[in-house]
């Protein structure tokens, strides 16, 4: 089950002609994300696994998934922003119901990501995934 909000991106996507339209757009997208304070980037909130530098902040509050986030990478911004369309808003059994794989290869990222950044996805889905298990 995705997010309506990661709906309307799969409908972005499919009026994208093609990868290179795409890719703007995720890196359009990850230069609109909200800032992650300065402070909020240390070790602990560090996604490893990533070719770049990448930090992940999941809050769970009265039921209702968030996360904050940054990387030093312009399309790794753009992928966070992908992954709180995906998964803001939603209660924590539903973040829990998300197929990630399914819902991004939707939008054609597995077959146009580096395998590092693709791990580095990977590995941001865990911990997203994690936060979730450990609210439930």
């Amino acid at each position: 089950m995705a997010n309506a909000r990661f709906e309307d991106l799969v409908d972005t996507f499919e009026f994208l002609d093609d990868w290179e339209d795409r890719y703007r757009h995720v890196i359009d997208m990850g230069k609109a994300f909200p800032a992650m304070d300065e402070a909020l980037k240390v070790a602990a909130t560090k996604v490893e696994g990533c070719a770049s530098q990448v930090w992940i902040v999941p809050t769970v509050e009265d039921g209702t998934f968030q996360f904050q986030g940054a990387s030093d990478a312009m399309i790794v911004q753009g992928l966070i922003a992908v992954l709180h369309e995906l998964y803001a808003g939603l209660t924590v059994g539903e973040v829990r119901g998300v197929d990630a794989v399914a819902e991004l290869s939707r939008l054609g990222l597995n077959e146009h990501l580096s395998a590092q950044r693709s791990n580095g996805l990977r590995a941001m889905v865990e911990r997203i995934e994690e936060t979730a298990a450990r609210a439930a």
